[in-house]
C-alpha cells in the first residue's frame, strides 16, 4: 500500500511538473515566435487558438455525439456578426466585450437549437446535407441583409469594430509594461489562450460527465441508447447548443481581432477545414483535436512560404500558382494520412483499438 501511495505521488508530481512546464512554454511562446519569425507568425498562432476553440466545439457535435455537421461555420458567423453589430459604428452601439461576447455565444447556442430541432430524426448523409444547407443559408443571409433595412451591410461587411478593452486597456494598441513593449497580437494571444483553456476544461468535464457518456451511447447506437432511457431528443439538442456556444465565442473574438467581418470569411471551405482538423487529429480525443487544429492552421502557412521560392529556385519561374499548389499538397497530405493512419494523428485508446480491430478483421477476410 505504501508503494502504491509513493507511485501515486510520483504520478502527481509528474503531472504538476508537466503542467508548470506547459504553462511556461505557452507564456513565452509569442516572444519566441515573434523574435524568430516576426509578429505575422504570432498572428497565425492567434488564429490557431481560435481554430482550437472551433474544433473543440465541433468535436462535441461530431466526436462526442456522432452527429455529422457540415455547417458549423454558421455559429462562428453568428458570434462574429453579433459582436460586430454591438461593437461598431454600424448601429452606433459600443457595448463592452463582456456583454457582446456572451450575448453572441447565447445567440449562437439558440441557433444551434434551431438547427437541431428539425433534424432530430436525421443521421449520416442526410444530416450532413441539412447542416451544410444551414451554413450556406446563414452566409447568404449575411450577404443580403442590407435591404430594405441595412442590418449586416451586405457583401461590404462591417468594419471599424471595437477592439476588446480589459481594465481600460485596449488590446488593439501596443502596451508598455515593465519596460517591455507588447504588440496587439501578443495581448490578444494571452486573451485567446485563457479562453481556449476554458473551452478545453469545459470539453474535458463534459466528456467525463453523465452527459458525455450519454453522447458516446448516442454515437455508438442511438436505438440502444433510447432503450436504456436516454432522452435522445434533449441530448442531441444539448450537443448542438454547446458546440454552437463555443463557435459563438470564437466568432466574437475573431470580429474584435480582425476589426472587420464579411460573409466571405464564413464559407463552406471553413466548415470543411474545421471538420478536417477533428478527423486528422483524432475524433473525440481532446488532445488530438487540439493537435489537428494547430497543424492544419500552421502547416498551410508554412507551405505558402515555401512553394513560391522553391519554384523560382528550381524552374526560374512560377509554374503553379502558390495558392493552388498549397491546396494541392495539403489535399494530397490529407489523402495519404487517411490511408496510412485513418484514426488520426493522436487518437484515443478506444478509437485506436476500434481501427486495429477493423484492420485485423479485414485481414482475416482477405
Amino acid at each position: 500500500m505504501t508503494m502504491a501511495l509513493n507511485i501515486n505521488k510520483m504520478d502527481t508530481g509528474k503531472k504538476v511538473g508537466l503542467f508548470v512546464l506547459s504553462a511556461v512554454a505557452l507564456a513565452v511562446l509569442p516572444f519566441l515566435v515573434g523574435g524568430l519569425l516576426g509578429n505575422s507568425w504570432v498572428r497565425i498562432v492567434d488564429f490557431a487558438l481560435l481554430y482550437v476553440m472551433l474544433a473543440l466545439g465541433l468535436n462535441i457535435v461530431v466526436g462526442f455525439a456522432g452527429l455529422l455537421d457540415l455547417g458549423f461555420i454558421a455559429f462562428y458567423a453568428v458570434g462574429a456578426y453579433t459582436f460586430a453589430l454591438l461593437g461598431s459604428p454600424h448601429f452606433g452601439l459600443h457595448l463592452p466585450f463582456y456583454i457582446s461576447i456572451p450575448l453572441g455565444a447565447v445567440v449562437a447556442a439558440f441557433c444551434g437549437i434551431l438547427l437541431g430541432t428539425p433534424v432530430l430524426r436525421l443521421k449520416g448523409d442526410y444530416l450532413a446535407i441539412v447542416t451544410l444547407g444551414f451554413g450556406e443559408i446563414v452566409r447568404i443571409f449575411m450577404n443580403n441583409l442590407n435591404t430594405p433595412i441595412n442590418i449586416t451591410n451586405g457583401p461590404q461587411g462591417i468594419n471599424l469594430i471595437d477592439p476588446i478593452k480589459v481594465g481600460g486597456v485596449s488590446l488593439g494598441d501596443t502596451m508598455e509594461l515593465f519596460g517591455l513593449s507588447f504588440h496587439s497580437v501578443y495581448l490578444y494571444y494571452y486573451l485567446f489562450l485563457v479562453l481556449t483553456v476554458g473551452v478545453v476544461i469545459m470539453a474535458w468535464r463534459l466528456q467525463h460527465s453523465r452527459i458525455g457518456r450519454a453522447w458516446v451511447a448516442l454515437r455508438e447506437d442511438d436505438i440502444a441508447a433510447a432503450a436504456m432511457g436516454i432522452n435522445i431528443r434533449n441530448i442531441k439538442l444539448l450537443a448542438f447548443a454547446l458546440g454552437a456556444l463555443s463557435g459563438g465565442v470564437a466568432g466574437g473574438l475573431f470580429a474584435s481581432f480582425q476589426g472587420f467581418v464579411s460573409p466571405e470569411s464564413f464559407s463552406l471551405l471553413e466548415s470543411i477545414m474545421i471538420l478536417a482538423m477533428i478527423v486528422l487529429g483524432g475524433m473525440g480525443h481532446i488532445p488530438g483535436v487540439i493537435l489537428g487544429a494547430v497543424v492544419l492552421t500552421i502547416a498551410p502557412e508554412i507551405l505558402r512560404e515555401v512553394i513560391g521560392p522553391l519554384q523560382m529556385k528550381t524552374f526560374g519561374k512560377m509554374l503553379i500558382d502558390p495558392e493552388n499548389a498549397r491546396m494541392l499538397l495539403f489535399g494530397l497530405a490529407m489523402v495519404v494520412m487517411m490511408l496510412v493512419r485513418p484514426e488520426g494523428m493522436w487518437p484515443s485508446k478506444r478509437r485506436k483499438a476500434e481501427f486495429r480491430d477493423d484492420r485485423e478483421a479485414a485481414g482475416q477476410k482477405g
